[in-house]
């Protein structure tokens, strides 16, 4: 007794067995994030190779790009519905198969239509991992470390926009710093897109071994499998039973839901909603894809060289991740507002930097540069915007999503919101070249407008969901 006494008192506390189980199973439903980030960030590195391909406009260029937002609008309009009626396991199944066809698809296009409907085909994909990974990290994790699980889901997203810059790094040096170099019989930028098919097939295969939600479980009437479920998943000394019954009785409402549920404010949806809609838009409208999607022609529209421009795309996914770190530390800590309004405050300001930076760029053509001072002004500045973005909005607008809404229109509302975002990205995205070729320091101008609009915006309607359960959301 004595010496089982002196044990406890010099050795740390031991994660709970269900914690350790918890995190697995979290991070599994996480590697959708970890191709969601890689799927829509890896054309970055292949803009200047489909322009030289099949050689085409600014504008249809940044269709090109853009068009797998709108598949991801469509799969997250439909995720949390399908992944009502199937499950979501099923789900996160059916989002690796489409990842897996369209990787290969992307790779061996024969022309710019059939390579944007195999991009289109990922962007479904993307759609559904994005609804589908927050919903389900949320319903199988503990209260008290809710924040942090659901986090996982951006580290994987920020990691996968990481390895693909990576890649794209490494395949074009191999290739002699030329996107269109061939590599193993076709051009560096085809390969690029290929290499997601593996880890595709990966999480389809690491999606069989875990558990479905036990509020999907619930929901069924499968309440001795939901049981097992719970076991595996909180505390040893939980009663099973009465969480059980919790649970039906908040889904109760549910049983006879439809999209009809989401509506019933004065400006048609409820007022819940349409927060979660704006959340969702504000976090694309300031411009943080146009650095994962184009900053390697950006850094080239600026007079930086390709192979530095790659280079310097691969840093910021670092910084991205950095950032994505520190909200994991905070978000059970300080909170999802306060992280949210630390973010929105350093990302107006990166902003305003950048596009100052930027109103100094010279010259036309091939021949353009930016002067030394704003050039490293220019690079810190868009550097410190995704660590600001990192750390605040790139994480916890996916926790709030999962957190946010009540439980009788959490699938569908997040589904809703979840489309809204991507729409904004396509906005964005698809705006962006035309934007650069008429004035690229006045794109920033714009970016920098829609970072200080978030301020008020939160201030006013975004409250704190730390710490409260998602039987608690009303």
């Amino acid at each position: 007794m004595t010496s089982r006494t002196a044990t406890s008192g010099t050795s740390a506390p031991r994660r709970p067995p269900h914690l350790t189980f918890v995190i697995y199973i979290a991070a599994t439903a996480a590697l959708g994030g970890f191709l969601f980030g890689y799927d829509s960030s890896v054309i970055n590195g292949a803009v200047e190779g489909i322009r030289g391909r099949f050689d085409v406009s600014s504008g249809r260029l940044g269709t090109v790009v853009a068009i797998a937002l709108l598949g991801a609008a469509v799969g997250a309009l439909i995720a949390g519905r399908l992944a009502d009626r199937i499950g979501r396991i099923r789900v996160m199944q059916l989002a690796a198969f489409l990842f897996v066809i369209s990787g290969i698809g992307s790779m061996l296009p024969f022309a710019i239509w059939d390579l944007a409907i195999w991009r289109t085909l990922g962007g479904v994909a993307i759609g559904m991992a994005s609804v589908i990974a927050p919903a389900y990290i949320a319903e199988v994790s503990p209260s008290e470390y809710r924040g942090r699980l659901a986090s996982f889901q951006q580290a994987a997203i920020v990691l996968g926009i990481a390895v693909s810059q990576l890649v794209n790094w490494g395949l074009v040096n191999l290739a002699g710093d030329d996107q269109r170099g061939h590599l193993l019989g076709i051009e560096a930028w085809q390969l690029m897109l290929g290499v997601e098919a593996l880890p595709a097939v990966v999480y389809g295969l690491m999606t069989l071994g875990i558990p479905e939600s036990p509020r999907y479980l619930v929901s069924r009437g499968r309440y001795d499998d939901a049981r097992r479920v719970l076991g595996r998943v909180e505390p040893a000394d939980t009663d099973f039973d009465a969480r059980i019954r919790e649970i039906e009785s908040a889904l109760h409402t549910e049983q006879k839901r439809s999209w009809r549920d989401l509506f019933g404010g004065r400006a048609g949806l409820l007022p819940i909603v349409w927060i979660g809609i704006v959340l969702s838009a504000f976090q694309q409208l300031v411009g943080i894809n146009v650095i994962f999607y184009y900053s390697n022609s950006l850094w080239q529209s600026v007079g930086i060289d390709p192979e530095s421009s790659f280079f310097y795309s691969f840093t910021t996914s670092i910084i991205n991740i950095i950032g994505t770190v520190i909200a994991m530390i905070f978000v059970d800590r300080i909170g999802r507002k306060p992280l949210l309004l630390i973010g929105s405050i350093g990302m107006a300001v990166a902003l305003g930097t950048t596009a100052w930076a930027f109103s100094a760029k010279t010259g036309t053509g091939d021949d353009i540069s930016l002067p030394d001072a704003q050039g490293t002004v220019a690079l810190i500045g868009a550097h410190a915007f995704v660590l600001f973005f990192a750390l605040s909005w790139g994480v916890v607008v996916w926790v709030l999503l999962g957190e946010m809404f009540p439980n009788r229109i959490r699938a569908s509302a997040l589904g809703v919101a979840a489309s809204a975002q991507w729409i904004a990205n396509w906005a964005i995205t698809e705006s962006f070249p035309t934007l650069s070729d008429w004035n690229l320091s006045g794109a920033y101008v714009i970016y920098t407008a829609f970072a200080l609009l978030t301020i008020p915006f939160l201030l006013l309607w975004v409250r704190e969901t730390k710490g409260k359960k998602l039987e608690d959301m009303g």
